[in-house]
């Protein structure tokens, strides 16, 4: 816990009334409960200031409706009860604004919270908040194994306010709710950090979820801005990162998935969905525990338009798994220097996926690379584009494939696709087109295998155009009508 150096001082100006909680009677040993102190002192216009000790609490404090509200601990320590003694609601610590009752500045900051005990995971702090929310310097120790709802809720109600959550973290994650005392009573489990009613902009920023049942970060309202700055996301189920919203970000974040359990049936990276002009930018994914549905980057169907820069992807492992992955009816999607090291047994380090749309995936300056397969079982090509009006420029991707593995590099199954300087190795066919209407050009095109040629082209297809390219063992020809081969050299 970074904690603050003199709480009073520092916010106390603010508020009307400063309370320091064990002055007014709370226990600083952990002992016994401090709910009663808390609902003795609450009052609008107030900071409650928590020194340095442990606080034990038994049951849920609830506050909504105030203009301003504080609390800040210095050295302190929460204690929740276990699930079998929490009187109430066993779910949350602090509620604190409702919706149809929201605060309207809320502050809650440096606090360490110990769930190090058996059963006692529980909501640390659910905040609604019309204005202004800052949650800062929140650090949850232990596994939530009580089944109950995660560790952080948020929303901005009011499309105008703001609120930050700096350096929330719950590394340890949770438990599955059938491992718990309140299975059946839930499904999955608890969310990390859920913001699906947001409406104003949240940002979260140099926050850390371990692997958590029910997704990590949660926060897919489409009316609200979303910014996740810094952090790491690790092993949760469903996904780590999972976003929506007008103009949110992922920026400068670390997703590690290398831990799968029994329960875990997905464990995507990022997930992008609700959203319009959403960006990800200089992301870093490492999967070394894949599964065939734990896409690296999964572009929802609802993602109307998104942007991903800078951004590098590794996956590794004995499963299938596939990179970025857009699905068939999302909007314009766009990939511009990028890296994805693709080293799993199979799968699509790129998979632009099967559409009748033809907003444009636009993919620029961006390598692939890796060894993958151990097997010739589908899921072999490098890209696999199937959506019309793609383009891609100075893209490089270099599929050997690992003992003996045929691998492809680039397949267009779809129409009018551009491919524009780039280079192409794979240790089966560099370049595939089923489509019409395709133009290769100004590319470098050659198989690992001697005896291959750089490109195929298949039956029936129409109107391929192949032009100022290098095609090594030149083209295999399968009944292409209409083919343009102009100045390509072999």
């Amino acid at each position: 816990m970074q904690a603050t150096a003199n709480p009073e001082s520092e916010y106390g100006g603010n508020y009307d009334n400063v309370v320091n909680v064990a002055d007014a009677g709370a226990d600083t040993s952990g002992s016994q409960s401090i709910n009663p102190v808390l609902e003795d002192v609450r009052a609008d216009n107030t900071l409650l200031v928590f020194p340095e000790g442990r606080y034990y609490m038994d049951e849920q404090f609830r506050f909504t409706g105030f203009d301003q509200f504080g609390m800040v601990g210095d050295g302190a320590t929460l204690v929740p009860a276990n699930y079998h003694d929490f009187a109430g609601p066993q779910f949350r610590l602090f509620r604190l604004g409702v919706s149809y009752s929201p605060g309207g500045d809320l502050l809650f900051e440096g606090f360490d919270v110990d769930q190090t005990a058996s059963d006692t995971g529980i909501r640390v702090i659910e905040a609604n908040v019309s204005q202004h929310l800052e949650v800062r310097d929140i650090t949850i120790d232990g596994e939530h194994d009580s089944g109950t709802w995660g560790p952080g809720m948020f929303a901005i109600t009011d499309p105008n306010g703001h609120g930050t959550i700096e350096r929330f973290r719950a590394p340890d994650g949770g438990l599955h709710a059938d491992q718990t005392p309140n299975a059946g009573n839930i499904w999955r489990g608890p969310i990390g950090i859920e913001a699906n009613t947001n409406v104003g902009e949240l940002e979260f920023i140099d926050c850390e979820l371990g692997g958590f049942p029910d997704n990590g970060i949660y926060a897919i309202s489409e009316e609200g801005t979303v910014v996740v700055e810094g952090g790491r996301f690790a092993n949760s189920n469903g996904a780590n990162v999972r976003i929506g919203g007008q103009d949110s970000v992922i920026r400068d974040v670390s997703v590690v998935v290398d831990r799968t359990r029994s329960y875990d049936n997905s464990q995507r990276a990022v997930r992008l969905e609700n959203a319009d002009d959403i960006h990800v930018d200089n992301v870093d994914i490492t999967i070394t525990s894949p599964q065939s549905t734990s896409h690296a980057i999964a572009v929802m169907n609802t993602c109307r338009s998104s942007r991903i820069e800078e951004t590098s992807v590794e996956i590794s492992g004995d499963e299938v798994n596939h990179g970025v992955v857009v699905s068939p009816e999302a909007g314009d999607t766009h990939i511009v220097n990028s890296e994805i090291v693709h080293e799993a047994a199979g799968g699509y380090p790129l998979w632009i996926r099967d559409s009748t749309k033809d907003d444009r995936v636009l993919v620029e300056l961006t390598e692939i690379s890796g060894e993958a397969g151990v097997t010739n079982a589908g899921f072999q090509d490098g890209i696999r584009c199937g959506r019309d009006n793609c383009r891609f420029s100075h893209v490089s991707v270099d599929q050997p494939g690992r003992d003996g593995v045929d691998r492809n590099g680039l397949v267009v199954t779809a129409d009018e696709t551009t491919v524009y300087q780039g280079t192409f190795r794979a240790s089966q066919y560099p370049y595939v087109d089923q489509g019409n209407g395709n133009v290769f050009r100004n590319a470098h095109a050659e198989s690992d295998n001697s005896s291959r040629e750089g490109v195929r082209l298949y039956p029936d297809i129409d109107g391929p155009e192949l032009r100022v390219n290098t095609i090594v063992n030149g083209i295999d020809d399968l009944g292409a009508t209409n083919v343009t081969d102009w100045q390509n050299s072999t």
